[in-house]
């Protein structure tokens, strides 16, 4: 069963995360939403993340969920982002993707069944 969940980006010049090669590189509303739902119907940010684990044999697979269906909605409000994203996905692997390319850069504002 689908989540919807409403993310913010209070500074999005700071909701990178600590690995250059893994982080947003948006600029704008509608370009973190389509960086977010790529890495959430994908599995190349994880597989990129996996690699430069110490031992990446070792890493849980189920890390490495995707849903094909997953969307990603992004809205410019004031200088802060609003992101509503609706997958089937996990909690723990929507954290561990907003993670690897926001950082601590981003809250969890409301979660509802989609």
């Amino acid at each position: 069963m689908p989540t919807r969940y409403y993310i913010n980006l209070p500074d999005p010049a700071r909701a990178r995360g600590n690995d250059p090669d893994l982080a947003f590189r948006a600029q704008g509303a509608e370009a973190f939403a389509a960086e977010l739902q790529d890495a959430l119907r994908d599995d190349a940010l994880f597989q990129r993340w996996r690699a430069k684990q110490d031992d990446p044999d070792d890493v849980d697979e189920a890390l490495g969920a995707t849903d094909a269906g997953a969307t990603v909605a992004g809205k410019q409000e004031d200088l802060q982002i609003g992101l509503v994203v609706t997958t089937s996905l996990p909690s723990s692997v929507l954290r561990q993707r907003l993670g690897l390319l926001a950082g601590n850069g981003w809250q969890l504002r409301d979660v509802t069944s989609a």
